[in-house]
């Protein structure tokens, strides 16, 4: 979600009270008060009498984890942890157990946006160093570095989560473009990420090879400053796989050859119909596309038909959150990536649904429902977070014809992100298969933990074996920078600060 403010002040009330160790609510109109229709639209939602879950037959609730104001999350590849985000703290959970996370490491800080948690890891000569990262998005606070405050965005932050019961900011560094996302072009070796970007059409990338002194790089250096790169769909996510980057933005999606980090090549992009310019496509982009998807990148076949078996499937997120309207107020997309040779605009659209076509949410008009985070199993089912909408699951399985398989929706509830808990091997590390649990990560609620009766594993809606063994041991991590926490209170002034909304460009 892109975010503006009308009033900093209230925000940053509401960030001391976190970082004072206080306990919090929901946030009033936290995702963008400039909006009325979205405070009103929340409270509404809100107000709704305090209901059981609403799910379908083939989901079932394992755990609820309360207490943070949840809004990303993600896995490390080497351990078996889960790092979140949300305005009050960073936190870090031992997922060994993975029906039931066990809170295993806080860090109080208070940051607006980090919409998008994303983890790092290098190997060094003293063993795995394992990281996240924050995009300051606006603001962002904390008593483990009492000496900065930021308040205006535009900066990555390096969070230590080595030991995973003291997680502890490592280092900072500005960048030139908006930090609303950030993300490692390599997960398993993170020396390089990019960041969100601007409407105006420019992204940064960070060099995190001395994780101590990261900086961005840059785009000429034959020219005073520090220049930023370029993108065609101007910028809010990057993801990346198989060598290649999908930066979704204001003008759609766009591919890029990431095999340089530092020097990105343009591939393709989904042309007018990612622009929502193209009559025949109408609503396939009414404001962003918000993040993105290729299945089995390293199979592409040029010119084939549609097939994830293919990797030329594009999976979209769009996302139109002032739209109060659920038949249109951001779907979850397919499109066709026809060719990777430098073709314009060689992406077409295949299908797409709002959260109304699903047929299972109860306010068609009037609701904070619009597609938001996603994330894809490899049995044909997305899990994907749809605000006051919760958690849908659809069945993608054909791309040209998407279809509702599931649901889990509370009446006070708002998911921001909905992501498959991986399978572990026994030594800790990524097995490389997706297990049949979700983790959903909800800004009233923390996060709730689903299982789901996925179709081809024949267990029906129950947890994938190897997920959910016993967590009585401690977690033993090597730690080659242990810390803990800075107490104490920060005193905050800060005034009032206005960021008007960029528009599609």
């Amino acid at each position: 979600m892109r975010i503006t403010l009308r009033t900093l002040g209230t925000l940053a009330a509401t960030l001391l009270v976190a970082l004072l160790g206080l306990s919090i609510g929901v946030v009033p109109a936290s995702a963008d008060p400039d909006v009325d229709s979205i405070p009103e639209a929340r409270a509404r939602l809100a107000a709704l009498p305090d209901t059981p879950l609403v799910a379908s037959s083939n989901v079932k609730q394992l755990s609820a984890n309360p207490s943070q104001t949840g809004i990303s999350g993600c896995f490390l590849r080497s351990a078996p942890i889960f790092v979140t985000s949300g305005l009050d703290s960073l936190r870090v959970y031992d997922v060994r157990d993975g029906a039931h996370p066990k809170l295993t490491g806080v860090l109080p800080s208070a940051q607006f946006e980090n919409e998008a948690m994303n983890c790092g890891e290098r190997t060094t000569a003293n063993g795995k160093r394992r990281f996240a990262l924050i995009g300051v998005d606006l603001v962002q606070a904390s008593p483990d570095d009492i000496d900065h405050l930021n308040v205006g965005g535009g900066e990555l932050v390096v969070v230590e989560v080595t030991d995973p019961a003291a997680p502890r900011i490592l280092s900072r560094t500005p960048g030139s473009t908006s930090t609303h996302t950030v993300a490692c072009v390599k997960m398993s070796n993170c020396a390089f990420a990019y960041s969100a970007g601007d409407s105006s059409g420019t992204f940064s990338i960070f060099d995190l090879r001395r994780l101590s002194r990261p900086r961005e790089v840059d785009a000429n250096p034959r020219k005073a400053g520090i220049q930023p790169f370029r993108s065609p769909t101007a910028g809010h996510k990057w993801n990346f796989g198989g060598g290649y980057g999908n930066h979704t933005g204001y003008n759609g999606t766009s591919i890029w050859d990431v095999s340089r980090p530092t020097h990105p090549k343009l591939v393709t992009t989904t042309g007018a119909a990612g622009r929502g310019a193209d009559p025949k496509y109408a609503g396939y982009n009414d404001f962003i596309h918000h993040n993105s998807y290729r299945p089995n990148p390293g199979r592409f076949r040029a010119n084939a038909k549609p097939s994830y078996a293919h990797g030329n499937v594009l999976l979209v997120t769009e996302e139109d959150y002032e739209q109060t309207d659920c038949t249109k107020a951001g779907s979850f997309q397919t499109w066709w990536v026809k060719r990777l040779d430098g073709t314009r605009s060689a992406i077409v659209p295949l299908d797409k649904v709002e959260l109304s076509d699903l047929g299972n949410f109860p306010l068609p008009q009037g609701a904070f429902c619009s597609a938001h985070w996603f994330d894809w199993n490899s049995s044909g089912i997305v899990a994907a977070g749809f605000y006051g909408g919760g958690t849908q699951l659809l069945d993608v399985r054909n791309p040209r014809d998407i279809r509702a398989y599931g649901h889990a929706v509370w009446g006070a509830s708002e998911v921001w992100d909905a992501m498959w808990l991986p399978v572990y091997d026994r030594s800790g590390h990524l097995s490389g298969r997706t297990s049949n649990v979700v983790y959903s990560i909800d800004l009233v609620r923390g996060l709730d933990v689903y299982v789901v009766d996925v179709p081809g594993d024949g267990i029906g809606a129950t947890p994938t074996p190897g997920v959910t063994r016993g967590t009585d041991s401690p977690l033993s991590l090597s730690s080659m920078l242990p810390a803990g926490l800075i107490g104490g209170a920060i005193a905050l002034a800060i005034g009032v600060r206005r960021r008007s909304r960029p528009r599609p460009v």
